[in-house]
Formats: C-alpha cells, structure tokens, sequence
C-alpha cells in the first residue's frame, strides 16, 4: 500500500466537496435566495471548465511532489480565510464568502491536475489498475466525510449556538475550522511522505522544448473533430435532466413546507443526501465502469447507462407528489435517485473520450471533466431561477419530461461517434489510468 494514497486523495476530495455540495447549503442559511445561490454555484465550476487550458503547463513544469505541497497549504490558508470571513458583519460578507470558495476552487483544479500526474508517475501502469479502486474508494470516504458528516456537524452546533448573535454563522465559521483542522494533518503527513517521482522533473529548459512541441491549442483540437459541435449538443441535452436536479433536489430538500419543498433539517440532509446519496452515487459509478470494461457488455451497458441518467427527476416528481413519510422513506428515495445519477454518468465518458481522448481516464469524479462542467454549468446556474419561478412539483414534472431529449441526444451522440465497426466503447479502449 502507498502510504501517500489515502492521504493525497483525501486532501483533493474535502474542499472539492465543499465546494460542490456544501456551498449551496451555505448561500442559503446566510439568506441569499434560490437564483443566487445555484448562478454562484454553477460560476464555481469555472476553474475545473478551465483546466484543460493549463493543463500542459502544469505537466511541463513538473517538480509535482513540491507543487502539492504548496498548493495544500495553499487550501489550508484559504479554508481559514472562509471560516473567518463567515463571522464578520461586513455588508459585502457573502461576495467575499463567494470569492474565498473561487480561489479555493482554483487550487483545487490546480491540485486534482498535480496530483493526477503524480500518481501516474509513481505507479507503473498494471500498478494503477490494481489502486483505481482503492482511490476511488478514499476519494468517495472523503466526500461523504465532508458533506454528510460536515453538514450534520453544523446542524448541531446550531442548536448548540442557538443563544448566540449570529449563531448561523458562527456555527458554519467552527465547522469549517474543524475541516480545516483536519486538513492541517493531511498536510502536514503528506508534506512528509510524498517523494519526487522517478520521471516528470526535467530541466526547465527540457520541459520548456517539450511543451513548445506538444501543447497544441485546446480549442484547435477540437475543432478538428469531425462533428464536433454536434457531439457537445448531444452531451448538453443528454446531462441537461441531470444539470438541472442538481442543486434542486438539496433545494427542495431544504426549503419550507410553505415554499414547497420539505422542510428537513441539516441533519436529515446530510444523512440522506451526503451519506446515503454519496454511497449510492459511488455504488452506481463504480458498476458503471466496470461493465463499460467487459467487451461484450460495453455497448449494451452504454444504452443502459443513457436509459437511466434522465430517471433521478422521476423520483423528485413523485417526492412532490407522495412526500416521504419518514428519514427511512427519504434515505431510499435519494438512494435510488443517485443510484440512477452515478451509473448513468458513465455513458458521457464516451463523449469526453471523443472530444479529449484519453486523458481523463484517471480522473476520480467525472463531474470535475472540464467538458462535462462546461456543458452543465448553464443549466445548473439557471436552475434556481426555474425552480423560483415554476415551483416544485412543475419544475420536476419539467425536468422529467426532458428525459425523452436526453434519450434521443444519448443516441444521436452515439451514432456521431461509433461507427458499426468502431470500437470506441470496447474493453480495449477504456480501463487504462494512465496519462497518454
């Protein structure tokens, strides 16, 4: 076992959660509406839209042992920047909450491309097939660790502060001090244990030449595929159902009766979405990919997959007609609907792998693909504002019925693609987590 394993993917997992799940969670106990908070959400994903863009440079500069260390005590700092800015009385305290996630969302882009290429240069290729699921694994523990055990920490200490001036507040401030905390000890231990790999620390005149030969304009290597943009549109409206129940369902979860939604406590949605709903997630990606590994399954499992993406807004629609009865009823309804979300996102690795070819293989949570955030982010940003406008139980019924687009742009998408005699979705072309 790789003593920098756990660790090192732990340390890219926690404020990658917080910054995906959490943050929505916080814009809207700090009083910022439904349209804000998921057009502040969906802004946050721009850095992981952007890391294509400086993805050679990163690869060229090597030194990736040295790089993740600065760039952990980087988060470290900016973890307890935001724990302290939760608790001031500034007027303009929510755009430097929403600037304090944005530099932390760039450093962690920045740490998901270092670590990445460090892990592919201490590991042979047969020795990253056999991990793949060990990272995966401690990357998954560290997301439910952040937004299940986190969120349900803050529920508390809002009881516990409930006599204080602004008890809200200061109860996210002493939760994100504890993350930060335990974040301190990654470091630290990681600090010690990460070791410059045998490859990947070249001159800074070798790694200058090479990247001069191999960097090649992100938007010129895609605009030499053929159908393209067709094949983006098809990946736009095949997530869309997806895009739009993102931030909804926590939205949903968390609102009033009287707005409509459920009214469940931090508690029960830390439960229910960050643990249980994490678990099923995980359960679903991970099967996802190991049928897309079977060549005589890979085709078959790819429709599969596109059959059940659009099948979560299903579950919310009938949430906002027969509301759960217990947190037993609500841990199984979110159970499935993110059991649906996580097998399904594999179908659009066909897509990227298109588009990038293989250089994402290694990447632990597709949602971080710097495609799949593109494609996403618009209807994600826009989301609260149709949820506000429309109410629940239409906005569910909305978001299920764009299933039957999302079925035929998962075929369209394929058709464009895979030729019969292609073999783009065969055992041969996926599992290998190596970069190219």
């Amino acid at each position: 076992m790789m003593r920098w394993l756990p660790t090192l993917f732990a340390a890219e997992s926690i404020p990658s959660a917080m910054i995906t799940f959490v943050a929505l969670l916080m814009f809207l106990q700090l009083g910022i509406g439904w349209e804000v908070s998921t057009l502040l959400c969906g802004l946050l994903s721009l850095p992981w839209v952007l890391k294509s863009f400086v993805r050679e440079k990163v690869r060229h500069r090597g030194r990736f042992a040295r790089v993740l260390r600065i760039i952990e005590a980087a988060i470290f700092a900016c973890l307890v920047a935001l724990a302290f800015i939760c608790t001031t009385t500034l007027s303009w305290r929510v755009a430097l909450v929403f600037v304090a996630f944005l530099v932390l969302c760039m450093f962690c882009a920045w740490h998901e491309l270092a670590a990445r290429m460090y892990y592919e240069r201490m590991l042979r290729p047969y020795e990253q097939r056999y991990y793949n699921s060990s990272k995966m694994f401690y990357s998954q523990v560290s997301t439910i660790v952040t937004y299940g055990a986190m969120i349900m920490a803050v529920g508390a200490l809002e009881v516990f502060y409930h006599n204080r001036r602004q008890a809200i507040a200061l109860s996210w401030s002493t939760a994100i001090y504890l993350v930060a905390g335990f974040y301190l000890l990654l470091f630290l231990y990681n600090f010690i244990v990460l070791r410059t790999p045998n490859v990947g620390n070249r001159s800074q005149a070798e790694s200058l030449r090479d990247a001069v030969k191999a960097e090649v304009h992100v938007i010129d290597r895609i605009l030499h595929k053929p159908h393209w943009l067709a094949v983006i549109v098809c990946l736009f409206f095949l997530l869309l159902p997806q895009s739009l129940l993102f931030y909804t369902r926590v939205i949903f979860l968390f609102a009033s009766h009287a707005e409509g939604g459920l009214g469940c406590s931090l508690q029960w949605i830390g439960l229910a979405q960050g643990t249980v709903g994490v678990m099923a997630f995980s359960v679903g990606l991970g099967v996802g990919h190991r049928l897309l590994q079977v060549k005589e399954w890979s085709r078959r499992a790819f429709f599969f997959m596109v059959l059940s993406l659009p099948l979560s807004p299903f579950v919310y629609y009938v949430m906002t007609i027969w509301p759960p009865s217990s947190l037993l009823w609500l841990c199984f309804a979110t159970f499935l609907a993110q059991l649906f979300f996580g097998f399904g996102l594999n179908a659009c690795m066909v897509f990227v792998r298109y588009i990038s070819g293989e250089r994402y293989r290694s990447t632990i949570n597709y949602l971080y693909i710097p495609l799949v955030s593109l494609v996403m982010l618009p209807a994600v940003a826009a989301s609260g504002w149709l949820v506000s406008l429309l109410g629940f139980h239409l906005f569910f019924t909305l978001d299920a019925l764009l299933a039957l687009p999302s079925l035929v742009a998962g075929y369209v998408g394929y058709r464009q693609i895979a030729s019969p005699s292609s073999n783009l979705l065969s055992a041969s072309s996926i599992p290998i987590d190596y970069e190219k």
